[in-house]
């Protein structure tokens, strides 16, 4: 187990790959709103 190893996280690194161990960081973990969606909550 070390640098070569497909499963292990420093693994991944060196290979460059991702997965269960390693995800990718998401760009955005909010859903955007629309502006019809904000004027119905300032309606409210």
């Amino acid at each position: 187990m070390g640098r070569g190893d497909k499963k292990t996280k420093r693994g991944k690194i060196a290979i460059g790959t991702h997965g269960k161990l390693r995800p990718k960081r998401k760009k955005f973990k909010v859903k955007p709103t629309t502006m019809a969606e904000q004027d119905k909550k300032e309606l409210q």
